[in-house]
């Protein structure tokens, strides 16, 4: 690869593949003169184009199919896909990147060697899935080639045409879910945040007198089959404590007060509660327009108190308190686990309101505790 005025160029040797017995990649490689026969292996037109000097070398159509959205196969589409399965997630993501149209041909193909995937390294297609999902037209995309994500993720069949009977919602599960990806930020932590947020909702649905769905306890459930998808795909310990946790909190009530967004900023943090009210907004545009503004400004009053807490320097962790253990020690407090279990009561008191976080108070307070 050299980069030329801010474009990675891919310099090759023409050469061509030999069999692909492993279904990923050539058994061999034999050099040749030809750059035609070099392009033919390529595996879609729009990636089949070569350049020397100021020619364009274009044997397979690939500038039209660019001009015209289309991503098909170089030649026999069964053929590049029975080589290299890999290509199948790389049609959908170049589908969901440019939001371009797949070939008929190319499709059909796509979908009767979906198969062959058991043959690529579970790294390599969760590398695939999250590009993908950092798509312009996921939703589209993603609907269209819903069979390929059942077959990669089966936990997710039973949201597919799930009906959720309430007024709230205008889409199934499935289709809620990933109109929700497509109106959040392109950042892989949110979108599979969102792609799978509400993948417990079929297991706890239930209907009231009123024929009105609920999902009780679906945020729980959903984060725990979420992790366990997660870590099948080879997700990072980060990225997928980050996600579950997300997950599991995003149908949690935020009341517009202090007190309830420090609580909420000591058990996750300023980071991940940002990012749960980009969640909470996300998941409100994917849901019946009728209902957007009071959630919206709901969301946007939580946002500015929140911004007041954090500019005024809040307490929302032991080293934000004006004590410490070593002040404890000095009125007698064992060292200990006894010293932790007091500053912690002390932290709750004071993000409670209950009481200051001034040195003289929490003092006062902790020698109570030794009565």
């Amino acid at each position: 690869m050299v980069l030329v005025d801010g474009e990675l160029i891919e310099i090759t040797t023409y050469r061509i593949d030999d069999q692909y017995t492993d279904g990923r990649r050539p058994d061999k490689v034999y050099f040749t003169d030809s750059i035609i026969e070099d392009l033919r292996r390529r595996d879609f037109t729009i990636n089949a184009c070569a350049m020397t000097d100021n020619h364009i070398i274009d044997p397979f159509g690939g500038q039209e199919d660019l001009k015209n959205s289309i991503i098909r196969c170089v030649g026999n589409p069964k053929e590049r896909f029975t080589e290299d399965a890999l290509r199948i997630l790389r049609g959908i993501r170049f589908a969901s990147i440019l939001g371009f149209q797949v070939e008929d041909r190319t499709k059909k193909a796509m979908l009767e060697c979906m198969h062959l995937l058991r043959n690529i390294s579970q790294e390599r297609i969760t590398a695939e899935f999250c590009k993908a999902l950092l798509g312009i037209k996921v939703y589209d995309t993603f609907r269209e080639f819903r069979d390929i994500i059942l077959f990669l993720i089966p936990e997710t069949e039973a949201m597919v045409g799930f009906v959720q009977y309430n007024d709230h919602h205008i889409y199934d599960v499935y289709e809620h879910s990933l109109k929700s990806v497509e109106l959040i930020e392109k950042d892989t932590v949110l979108r599979v945040t969102m792609f799978f947020h509400d993948i417990g909702k079929p297991l706890c649905f239930s209907m009231d007198n009123n024929r009105i769905g609920h999902f009780y306890g679906h945020a729980d459930i959903s984060a725990q089959i979420t992790k366990k998808v997660l870590r099948r795909m080879r997700f990072s310990n980060r990225d997928t404590q980050d996600i579950v946790q997300l997950i599991k909190y995003h149908n949690r009530q935020i009341a517009r007060t202090r007190k309830s967004i420090n609580r909420l900023l000591r058990e996750i943090g300023e980071i991940q509660f940002r990012r749960l009210l980009k969640v909470k907004r996300a998941d409100a545009l994917a849901k019946n327009p009728l209902y957007f503004k009071e959630k919206l400004d709901h969301l946007d009053a939580i946002e500015e108190i929140l911004g007041n807490v954090l500019a005024e320097g809040a307490c929302i962790n032991l080293k934000d308190l004006t004590i410490d253990g070593h002040d404890l020690i000095k009125l007698g407090i064992p060292q200990g686990r006894e010293i932790g279990i007091i500053l912690n009561k002390l932290l709750d008191l004071v993000i409670n309101e209950e009481i200051e976080n001034s040195r003289e108070v929490l003092l006062e307070k902790a020698r109570e505790f030794l009565v």
